[in-house]
């Protein structure tokens, strides 16, 4: 349990991240909508791209230490299709601010249910990476009326118990080490290789950035339990990976078909944890026929409206 807020270490290291962010998003079409929403618990930056299609928009949670951002390998495949909003988490490094603690994993649930509200969003296709997709899967518990697909990448810690060797690669990220240690670290932990770390590309650069001169102030999050899975009614895709899997390999998989024989699971044995980067000129156009034959409105048009 956290009682502390996230913050930057030194204004140098938030003005390196921050040149990293935008040099991604440079990359990227110009977002339709760029917004800081004022919650309870601080200020979320949110992306947003209007697309064509109709029905509930994209809702895109990253990962632990990467910003919205994380998704640019993938947001191309996405935009202009589908209306597509991506947020920088609270109490993780990105560009939202918290002025609040997040004292339990249910509260990481409750800032983004906050955030949809503000945004007007009746219902959203919710997707989450690793962290985020921990946090999706416990926003889908808590808020499920707000959830139109559930898509879950390589979800931490939710469906199995990370290994203790995460946990230490997580813990030398912070530490003040040289940077041929954090790099191995990072490679650990996103399923890559030391020489892709190092090489410097904007991503690469902002990841480093975040984990160096961000101390994020998260709550941990725990396994699911069995009912808590089942009481999952809405049309659910998981995708996990086998080597370096974060998310519990073949075990996890085998635990979710057993508990929602409605869900959609996708077991890659070649994939990392870094899966919807690896997988993404397969993976991109699978979501979007799952959103598509998710869509049919269960509210008139009306209630999904746009700023």
């Amino acid at each position: 349990m956290t009682r502390s807020v996230g913050r930057w270490k030194s204004p140098g290291g938030e003005r390196a991240y921050t040149q990293a962010y935008r040099a991604i998003l440079s990359g990227l079409p110009a977002p339709s909508l760029v917004q800081d929403v004022t919650i309870t618990y601080g200020r979320v930056h949110v992306l947003m791209w209007r697309g064509r299609e109709s029905g509930p928009p994209v809702l895109l949670l990253p990962g632990r230490g990467s910003g919205a951002l994380m998704w640019s390998e993938n947001m191309p495949d996405w935009i202009g299709h589908r209306t597509v909003y991506a947020l920088d988490p609270i109490g993780d490094s990105g560009l939202s601010v918290q002025c609040l603690p997040l004292k339990g994993f249910e509260d990481q649930a409750d800032w983004i249910a906050e955030t949809l509200h503000q945004l007007n969003i009746a219902q959203a296709h919710v997707v989450g990476h690793s962290f985020g997709g921990a946090n999706a899967a416990i926003f889908a518990v808590r808020h499920p009326e707000l959830v139109a697909t559930l898509t879950l990448l390589e979800p931490v810690m939710v469906i199995e118990r990370l290994a203790a060797s995460t946990y230490f690669w997580a813990t030398v990220t912070q530490l003040p080490v040289p940077q041929r240690v954090k790099d191995k670290a990072l490679a650990e932990i996103g399923g890559t290789t030391v020489a892709e770390v190092r090489h410097r590309t904007p991503m690469s650069t902002m990841i480093s950035m975040g984990a160096s001169n961000y101390t994020a102030a998260l709550p941990i999050p725990r396994k699911l339990n069995d009912d808590q899975w089942r009481h999952l009614a809405m049309p659910i895709r998981v995708d996990i990976g086998g080597t370096k899997s974060l998310a519990g390999g073949a075990k996890a998989a085998d635990r979710i078909r057993r508990l929602l024989p409605h869900a959609d699971v996708h077991y890659w044995p070649d994939a990392t944890h870094s899966l919807p980067m690896q997988k993404h000129q397969q993976l991109d156009p699978e979501l979007l026929a799952f959103w598509r034959g998710n869509s049919q409105p269960q509210r008139s048009s009306d209630e999904y409206p746009l700023p």
